[in-house]
């Protein structure tokens, strides 16, 4: 079942209207940097230090499950929209049926020139918020995970 793409717009639309939740799967710095306003942080991938490589997180489905109901309605975001594919993908295989990718992500898609070629939710100027999210930042949701 092929994934369903947004666009930032549509994803603010959706977001406004109430019902849907932001789900940033980038890495805890990065969501630190800025995150669209009330988004859940659960990183997909994380740094491995022994081989220095980003690899999955495999506490990702665990803590997810944890936090947010399998028919909950998702938009599930990046930086440019590749690793919310990813998460997407696994979402669905662990029976997550209302899954939106935010296409472009949250900082949108450059060309080699960093010329933007697709708008993400940060280059369009919608609302940011910065710091770890409190109670929606990877740390407290991980609290909420089976060990």
């Amino acid at each position: 079942m092929p994934i369903v793409q947004v666009t930032p717009e549509e994803a603010k639309r959706l977001l406004d209207s109430g019902g849907f939740i932001y789900l940033d799967v980038r890495t805890v710095p990065e969501f630190v940097n800025g995150h669209a306003p009330s988004s859940l942080n659960i990183p997909v991938v994380e740094m491995n230090q022994q081989i220095v490589a980003m690899e999955l997180n495999e506490k990702f489905l665990g803590v997810v499950a944890a936090n947010i109901p399998p028919d909950a309605l998702l938009i599930v975001g990046c930086k440019t929209g590749g690793r919310s594919t990813t998460a997407c993908k696994l979402l669905a295989q662990a029976g997550y049926k209302n899954l939106r990718n935010l296409d472009g992500g949250y900082a949108g898609v450059t060309d080699p020139t960093g010329q933007i070629v697709k708008e993400g939710w940060s280059t369009l100027g919608y609302p940011i918020e910065r710091g770890d999210g409190g109670a929606k930042s990877y740390v407290s949701l991980s609290k909420t995970a089976k060990r």
